[in-house]
């Protein structure tokens, strides 16, 4: 594989900074580049302006509904269909079970997100082996 390939770029959706911050040393860790995006509404407005290879978003986005946020990414970005990667806290609520089930979203838990970030990122963008092989 070239470097190409591992540069991937992710735009991270998350209004806290915590989360936020541990998601984008995670990505430069596994190599990849990532945008931060603090709203939905400023993560479609750069989505419409740059290509990303994939999306991590929070359900818990609080200007914007995330049904609206997913649905706007897959107009935008017709080619991140399978590549959004939602961070919940709780998939227990039946709204947030539904939006992941119509919209076939892989999902990581927030306490595990240290953990499973590359397993779920894995078969999103097509690795069969972590990029820092």
């Amino acid at each position: 594989m070239t470097a190409r390939e591992f540069r991937r770029k992710i735009l991270i959706i998350e209004d806290e900074p915590g989360i936020r911050n541990v998601l984008f040393v995670l990505l430069a860790g596994l190599g990849f580049e990532s945008d931060v995006a603090y709203t939905g509404r400023q993560a479609l407005a750069m989505l419409s302006k740059e290509p990303f290879d994939a999306v991590l978003l929070d359900m818990r986005c609080r200007e914007l509904p995330p049904e609206q946020v997913v649905s706007a990414i897959q107009e935008i970005r017709p080619s991140l269909v399978g590549r959004v990667l939602v961070i919940t806290g709780e998939v227990a609520d039946p709204k947030t079970l539904e939006l992941l089930e119509r919209h076939c979203l892989p999902h990581i838990p927030e306490a595990n997100v240290r953990d499973r970030l590359w397993d779920r990122l894995k078969p999103i963008l097509g690795f069969s082996r972590s990029p820092a092989n």
